[in-house]
């Protein structure tokens, strides 16, 4: 059995790629998120709000069990927000609590636990953390969600490097997907203007049907995912990379 362990799997691109993968035999999803969208005999919910570290803490053993079918295991960090998008000196602190603890903290246990839980295994091991293009330029009115990809992506890199040094036949990459058409998009387009100098542009993307379909892009994440190959890829990745 092919395990693939999502986050933010209620709905946007983690509900695609978990739908996605429930369509190929031999593979069960275990779905982190706080509710459960999805009915299908091999998607099991685990219920989890990536903004309460604590509980994040004290349920990561529920998130990765001992399988002793396990042909594969694969983690997608791939739950994110935005947040309030506004200008830094014109937030609350808070907002940057909320943003770091779904984007950077919680995905960061996940995958520490990940790579200790299943450090004994023979069988291919992959983590992918979602990104954005947000974490190589600054966005105004965007602070928290570039810092905080930004982070993901310097955690990721060590990682690699780290599991590589080890000789593990770990693969751990992010991926920055492009824009797609997702409930994030309707909160970024109605985003005040005077504290988004980009709300024109992406306002013109969905004007223009520029945002790809989530389930396309699923179809591309999944299929990179179940090379067999494993070619030797950048370990920050974008759309094109993969395709």
């Amino acid at each position: 059995m092919h395990y693939y362990i999502i986050t933010g799997a209620s709905r946007g691109l983690g509900k695609a790629l978990a739908e996605a993968i429930l369509r190929q035999p031999g593979t069960t999803v275990v779905g982190v998120s706080r509710h459960a969208t999805i009915d299908h005999p091999r998607y099991q919910h685990q219920p989890l709000d990536l903004s309460d570290i604590a509980a994040v803490e004290n349920n990561l053993h529920k998130v990765f069990p001992r399988w002793t079918d396990a042909a594969s295991i694969t983690l997608v960090n791939n739950a994110a927000v935005v947040g309030e998008i506004g200008y830094v000196g014109e937030q609350t602190n808070e907002h940057y609590n909320f943003v770091f603890d779904i984007n950077l903290v919680a995905p960061a246990m996940l995958m520490n636990t990940f790579l200790s839980a299943y450090s004994g295994l023979s069988v291919p091991r992959a983590v992918l953390n979602i990104s954005s293009g947000a974490a190589q330029r600054p966005v105004d009115g965007w602070a928290a969600y570039c810092a905080s990809k930004a982070a993901l992506e310097a955690l990721t890199a060590t990682a690699h490097k780290e599991q590589q040094l080890r000789g593990s036949n770990v693969r751990i990459h992010s991926l920055s997907p492009g824009v797609i058409d997702t409930s994030m998009q309707e909160h970024i387009r109605a985003a005040d203007p005077s504290s988004f100098s980009e709300s024109a542009r992406f306002h013109a993307l969905h004007a223009q049907n520029s945002l790809n379909a989530a389930e396309h892009v699923a179809g591309q994440i999944m299929q990179w995912l179940q090379r067999k190959d494993q070619p030797a890829e950048p370990v920050l990745l974008r759309l094109a990379d993969i395709a």
